[in-house]
C-alpha cells in the first residue's frame, strides 16, 4: 500500500458544505433512520431489567441474581467484541454497510431471546444482541457526526444516544401488561416483549434507505466523485425542503486518500497525537458505563428486594426514570452548543456523582422509600443522561475521521469492559447479601468515577462546539 506522500493530492470542499446545510427534512430522516435503533434497545433492555424479579420465577427460567447480574454482563461483553469488531469495519468498509449488518445481528439476538429456555440460552441470546447494538455504537454515531451540520452537532449527539430513554418509558409502560397473570401466562409475558421488540425494529430496515454513505468518509477512499454526487443530492433535497439556496463555499481542505489506512497509523494516532484525548474518552466511557450498568441491570431487584415492591409494579418506578433520563439530554443539549463542550460535560459528570454520594449515603441509612429512592434516581439521571450521551459525542468528535467508528468502539469497548462487565456482577453480589450498605458502597465507588471524570474534562476537555470536525482533529490524510 502506498504510503500518503505517493497517495493522489485532491483538494475538497465536501466537509464545508455539510456544515453549512440549514436543518431540514433530510436530517431529520438520518436522525430518525440512524437513532431508532437506541428507542429499541431502550425498550429491551429495560424489559430485561423490570423483569429480574419475574425471570427469578420457577414458571419462567428460574435465575438467580447472580444469573440476572452475570445475563447483563453477557450482554456487554457482546456489546465490547461488536464495538471493536465493527468498529474497524466500518472505517475500513464504509458507515452504510456496517449499520444494516449490525442492525439485522440486533434484531436476531433480540428475537432469539424470545424463545429461551434457560439460563445458558438466554445469555447466549443477549450476547448476540450485545455484538449487535455494539456494532451500531460506531456505525450509527460516525455517520451521524459526519452528516449533521457543525452547530447543530452537540444537541443532535445527545438526543439520539438519549432517545434509549424513550424505549426505556415505552417498556417500563409495557412491562406491568407483560406480567398480568389475567392476559398472559407466567412464561409467555415476558417472550412477547421481546418479540414485539423485534417485529418493530424490522421498520428500521426501510427508514435506513434515506440515509446515504458519509460523504467525508468517501473522499478520504478515493470516491471522492461519488462524494460528491451524494452532497449534490443531500443539497438538492435540502433547497427542496426549505426554500433556501445553500450558500456558497470557499473554504477547501487537502487531502491524500487512500483505500484502506493502516491499524497501526490509526492506533499511533490515538496513543501518539491524541494521547491526551484518549485518556479524556476512556475516562468519561468507563464512569458512564459503571454507573448506568450498576444502576439499571439491577434496579429491579433493588426495588423487590429493599422496597418490596411488587414485580408487577415495577415497571411503574422505572417509567419517570426513564423520562428524566431522556428529558436531561433533551432540555440542556443546546447548552453544549452554546455554553461549550467543556463546561457542560465537567459539569454534568460532577452534579450527578455529588447527588449520587448523597443518595447513597440515605439509601444506607434506610431513609429513602420506594417513592423517594425513584425521586432521587430522577434528579441524579437528569444530569448523568445528557453526561452520558456526552461521553458518546466526545469519543466521536475528538478523533481524525479515518479512526472515528474504531475510536467510538475502542473506548465503549474499554469502558464498558472495565465499568460494565464488573458492575452487574459486582451488584448481583451486593444484592445478593441483602446489605444496604454494602450497595450503599457499590453507589459510592460509582459516585467518584463520575466526579474523576469531571475533573479529567476539565484538564484535558475540547472546546468542540460549532467546529468542523476536520478543525477539531486534522484527518489522517490530510
Amino acid at each position: 500500500m502506498p504510503d500518503a506522500s505517493s497517495s493522489p493530492v485532491i483538494r475538497t470542499d465536501i466537509p464545508f458544505r455539510l456544515d453549512r446545510l440549514p436543518w431540514s427534512r433530510f436530517h431529520l430522516l438520518v436522525v430518525v433512520g440512524l437513532g431508532i435503533t437506541w428507542i429499541l434497545d431502550g425498550l429491551e433492555v429495560t424489559i430485561v431489567g423490570s423483569l429480574g424479579p419475574a425471570l427469578q420465577s420457577a414458571d419462567t427460567l428460574n435465575l438467580t441474581s447472580a444469573d440476572l447480574g452475570a445475563v447483563a454482563s453477557f450482554y456487554v461483553v457482546g456489546a465490547v467484541i461488536g464495538a471493536l469488531g465493527f468498529g474497524w469495519i466500518t472505517d475500513r468498509h464504509g458507515r452504510r454497510l456496517v449499520f444494516y449488518v449490525t442492525l439485522i445481528i440486533y434484531l436476531s439476538g433480540v428475537m432469539l431471546s424470545a424463545f429461551a429456555w434457560n439460563f445458558p440460552s438466554f445469555a447466549l441470546f443477549r450476547l448476540v444482541t450485545g455484538l449487535g447494538i455494539g456494532g451500531e455504537y460506531a456505525a450509527v454515531n460516525s455517520a451521524i457526526d459526519e452528516l449533521i451540520p457543525a452547530k447543530y452537532r452537540g444537541r443532535i449527539d445527545l438526543i439520539v444516544n438519549g432517545s434509549f430513554w424513550l424505549g426505556a418509558a415505552a417498556g417500563a409502560l409495557a412491562v406491568p401488561f407483560l406480567l398480568d397473570r389475567n392476559l398472559f401466562p407466567a412464561n409467555v409475558g415476558w417472550r412477547l416483549g421481546f418479540g414485539i421488540g423485534g417485529v418493530l425494529g424490522l421498520s428500521i430496515l426501510f427508514l435506513r434507505r434515506f440515509v446515504p454513505e458519509s460523504p467525508r468518509w468517501l473522499v478520504t477512499h478515493l470516491r471522492e466523485q461519488e462524494a460528491d454526487r451524494t452532497v449534490r443530492a443531500i443539497e438538492a433535497e435540502v433547497e427542496a425542503a426549505t426554500g433556501q439556496k445553500p450558500a456558497p463555499v470557499h473554504e477547501t481542505l487537502e487531502v491524500h486518500p487512500r483505500k484502506v489506512f493502516g491499524l497501526e497509523l490509526i492506533v499511533t494516532s490515538m496513543l501518539g497525537k491524541y494521547k491526551r484525548r484518549s485518556i479524556l474518552a476512556l475516562t468519561l466511557m468507563v464512569a458512564q458505563s459503571f454507573l448506568y450498568n450498576s444502576v439499571f441491570f439491577t434496579f429491579g431487584l433493588i426495588l423487590s428486594r429493599f422496597y418490596q415492591v411488587p414485580e408487577a409494579r415495577i415497571g411503574l418506578y422505572v417509567l419517570p426514570l426513564a423520562i428524566g433520563n431522556f428529558c436531561g439530554p433533551l432540555l440542556l443539549g443546546s447548552l453544549f452548543d452554546t455554553v461549550g463542550r467543556k463546561k457542560m460535560i465537567a459539569g454534568t459528570f460532577g452534579i450527578s456523582g455529588i447527588l449520587l454520594l448523597v443518595t447513597a449515603a440515605l439509601f444506607a441509612a434506610g431513609l429513602l422509600s420506594s417513592v423517594t429512592q425513584t425521586l432521587a434516581w430522577c434528579a441524579i439521571f437528569f444530569f448523568a443522561s445528557a453526561a452520558a450521551s456526552s461521553a458518546y459525542l466526545t469519543a466521536s468528535e475528538i478523533f481524525p475521521l479515518e479512526t472515528r467508528a474504531l475510536a467510538i468502539a475502542c473506548f465503549y469497548a474499554l469502558g464498558t469492559a472495565i465499568g460494565g462487565t464488573t458492575s452487574p456482577l459486582l451488584f448481583g453480589w451486593l444484592i445478593e447479601s441483602g446489605s444496604a450498605w454494602r450497595v450503599s458502597a457499590g453507589y459510592g465507588l460509582a459516585a467518584l468515577l463520575l466526579l474523576l471524570a469531571a475533573a479529567t474534562e476539565l484538564k484535558f476537555g475540547v472546546d468542540a462546539e460549532g467546529k468542523s470536525l476536520e478543525s477539531i482533529a486534522d484527518p489522517l490524510s490530510s
